[in-house]
């Protein structure tokens, strides 16, 4: 979870951006300067109006005044653009470098932070979170700054008028504070719970569209509605609660405001009565009176507006100050020859429920290793750690004889070829999501595609610069596959890996397959979690895995003799119908 941050640790974390956009807040500040001391002019000017001009009748001020009011309000509006433009420049810029920080970042951090954290959360934070961030600089602390100063330069006007009345307008102000201070606290707390919430839905929405194809084919529509529909409730009233705290700041602060006008109409009054002061000075008070309370009003409200900016900032700062733990070592991976697992122990959350047990194996360059096994036996985990997904709590994991850990993850990676049977393809080209890391070769795409017994079915769709739909929803499931195991082949990598790759095809595309990857080894690594033992009859070493411990080593002819296990996946095979 993150830590809670007040306004001046937000501020601080922000110093980076008032670097970065210096220029732009000087001429924003500026801006702001002109406008409120137009604003705090334009009041001003009421006092020689009325008592110049009206009362004394003094003609030669008739054009003389009216031309500065007009000189004032182009100042005014003349800041009042340099602040907006440069603000929303700074604020949208900011959004930018925001979001593809925070996106490098969250793509750096281990599978592990993967597995804790729901897509939709993290589509939340990278979105509508850093959205209210950007709230902070390109409006509410410019507002709230631009409020301030004319506050400020009102208060001036009405000190200077009469600083008598001034201290009986102003002094019931304190009385609000306390009540302002508890609804940003409140302000803050729902900010905070709508966030989440609202994660929630995002996350919630995102498995309805993932899973459309299950929610139908059970007539699950309205249960899935109705589930919505209590998540969308609790946001909505969580909404509804911050609003009626919101809502009570304005009234409050007129309450006291008039309270105070009151007391100047009777003090004021008096002092007018007694000739101590003029009609238009009163009235230039009370006008910057008046107006005093809309910026001050402005404030209490920007200020619960900074707590849920606040709240905001402490779940994305969270994702920007994370760490990987696997970070690797410096050294360079020029070639795998051997791959050698001494003893390993490994566990996922729960450091004392392991999912592997002292496993122990290797292989060598122009060798085909498969894994098998009983579900959850440890195979997928295997794979996990070759890829340094994972971090091994026990044992070795040797690459050349030397530890995985010391080569960077980057060479690490270029080095294997991996093909899941969760296939992750983009609406885009074949090309495209063949070539994927690498540079597209057109030439390289094609031979890809005929290794992997894909290029017919391709060339049939248009080619290889045809559309893939998004996750591949115009292919069938071993259209999908084929196209990851080109895409692993395109890479032309050391190592082979395919967790049950072949899953989904038919047996004749099966074969083809799996005579290309015994082709393939000569000069490669292959490592198989087998999703048929017949894919693997020809195998170098098959591993036989049963709840994270090796049962036994050996080819199939020697595994069928020794390993009773091997032997039932053996029959069990032999009797399912053949549908070919």
């Amino acid at each position: 979870m993150h830590n809670e941050m007040n306004l001046k640790e937000v501020l601080i974390r922000f110093k980076p951006f008032y670097k970065r956009y210096w220029k732009q807040f000087a001429i924003a500040i500026f801006g702001m300067i002109l406008a409120s001391g137009g604003t705090a002019g334009s009041f001003y000017a009421l006092e020689p109006i009325l008592n110049y001009i009206f009362v004394e009748k003094n003609e030669a001020l008739l054009y003389t005044v009216p031309f500065l009011l007009v000189l004032m309000y182009f100042f005014k509006n003349l800041g009042t653009y340099l602040q907006s433009f440069y603000v929303s420049f700074i604020g949208t810029d900011m959004l930018r470098v925001l979001r593809a920080r925070v996106l490098k970042n969250i793509l750096r951090l281990d599978m592990d932070f993967f597995k804790r954290y729901r897509s939709g959360e993290l589509v939340s934070r990278c979105t509508n979170d850093i959205n209210a961030l950007q709230s902070i600089v390109s409006n509410i602390i410019p507002d709230f700054f631009r409020e301030l100063l004319t506050a400020i330069g009102l208060l001036l006007v009405v000190l200077y008028q009469s600083p008598t009345l001034a201290f009986f307008a102003l002094v019931i102000l304190p009385l609000a504070i306390f009540p302002l201070v508890w609804f940003a606290k409140k302000l803050k707390k729902y900010a905070r719970n709508i966030q989440e919430t609202n994660s929630d839905l995002l996350s919630y929405l995102g498995e309805i569209f993932s899973n459309i194809e299950l929610i139908k084919a059970n007539d699950n529509e309205k249960k899935e509605s109705d589930k919505f529909a209590k998540h969308n409730d609790t946001l909505c009233k969580l909404n509804l609660k911050s609003a009626r705290i919101d809502a009570l700041t304005s009234p409050l602060m007129d309450m006291m405001g008039s309270v105070g006008v009151a007391v100047v109409i009777i003090v004021g009054g008096r002092e007018i009565i007694n000739g101590s002061m003029s009609v238009g000075s009163f009235i230039s008070f009370v006008s910057a009176l008046f107006a005093i309370y809309t910026p001050l009003k402005r404030l209490t409200s920007l200020y619960g507006k900074l707590q849920g900016a606040v709240a905001a900032s402490e779940r994305t700062f969270y994702l920007l100050d994370l760490e990987p733990q696997i970070k690797g070592g410096n050294k360079e991976l020029k070639s795998i020859e051997r791959i050698s697992f001494e003893n390993v122990e490994f566990a996922y959350e729960n450091p004392h429920k392991s999912v592997l047990k002292g496993v122990n194996f290797d292989f060598v360059k122009g060798q085909m290793l498969a894994l098998v096994g009983t579900s959850g036996g440890g195979k997928s985990s295997i794979i996990n750690l070759l890829m340094y997904f994972y971090e091994k709590q026990k044992g070795k994991i040797l690459l050349n004889q030397e530890d995985i850990s010391t080569f960077t993850i980057e060479s690490l990676h270029t080095k294997i070829g991996l093909v899941t049977q969760n296939i992750y393809l983009f609406n885009d080209s074949f090309a495209a999501n063949i070539a994927y890391s690498e540079e597209l070769e057109e030439e390289k795409v094609v031979q890809a595609l005929k290794l992997a017994n894909a290029y017919e079915f391709v060339k049939e769709m248009g080619g290889i610069w045809a559309e893939v739909k998004e996750h591949g929803k115009n292919l069938s499931g071993g259209q999908k596959q084929r196209i990851a195991i080109a895409r692993a082949l395109y890479k032309n990598p050391d190592v082979l890996v395919f967790d049950e790759a072949t899953s989904a095809l038919d047996n004749e595309s099966e074969k083809a397959i799996v005579k290309t990857i015994e082709n393939l080894k000569q000069d490669r690594l292959i490592l198989v979690v087998a999703h048929r033992l017949s894919t693997i009859e020809n195998a170098d070493k098959i591993v036989v895995l049963d709840k994270g411990k090796v049962l036994a080593i050996g080819k199939d002819e020697e595994l069928l003799q020794t390993c009773s296990l091997y032997q039932k996946f053996k029959s069990k095979e032999k009797t399912k119908p053949n549908f070919s």
